[in-house]
């Protein structure tokens, strides 16, 4: 059986699909599709940590999913602005991940990761499918992919 290791960028995949669709993401559907015919390695959903009670309670959906979630505390600077971002995290997991999983799937629209996927597809040899909104998601990080399939109302709520 091919085996499957999968990383959410849950921050990216929250705004870009309430940008473009003005809905939510369907993480049922998602694993469905995703893991279908796979063994799961593992399944990494990365989040920034505001401590909410609404959060901690799709936290546990996500868990009973089947995801490990992971989360950083969420950081207000003086100036007013945030910072909570996973790239360097989800960069860390993938490779590690890419050496006990057949195909790597990244939930992102990230164009930051698109050296990420170039090197688990080529030094590692590893089918990389990106999964995101298509009109918010980089051009370089669907290029690099082995399969981009598109975020769309098939993988929404409601």
């Amino acid at each position: 059986m091919v085996k499957v290791a999968i990383f959410v960028d849950i921050q990216n995949v929250y705004y870009t699909v309430r940008e473009a669709y003005g809905r939510n993401f369907d993480y049922n559907k998602f694993w469905a599709q995703a893991t279908a015919n796979r063994e799961v390695v593992n399944a990494f959903c990365y989040a920034i940590d505001r401590g909410d009670q609404k959060q901690r309670e799709f936290q546990n959906i996500l868990k009973a999913i089947g995801f490990d979630v992971k989360l950083k505390p969420f950081i207000q600077r003086s100036d007013g602005s945030a910072k909570g971002d996973w790239d360097v995290g989800i960069a860390l997991d993938a490779i590690e991940y890419a050496e006990k999983a057949d195909v790597i799937v990244l939930v992102s629209g990230d164009g930051d990761f698109d050296l990420l996927v170039n090197k688990i597809r080529i030094k590692h040899g590893k089918k990389v499918e990106v999964y995101g909104v298509p009109q918010l998601t980089a051009a370089t990080l669907m290029n690099e992919a082995s399969e981009f399939i598109a975020i769309d109302k098939a993988l929404l709520l409601g």
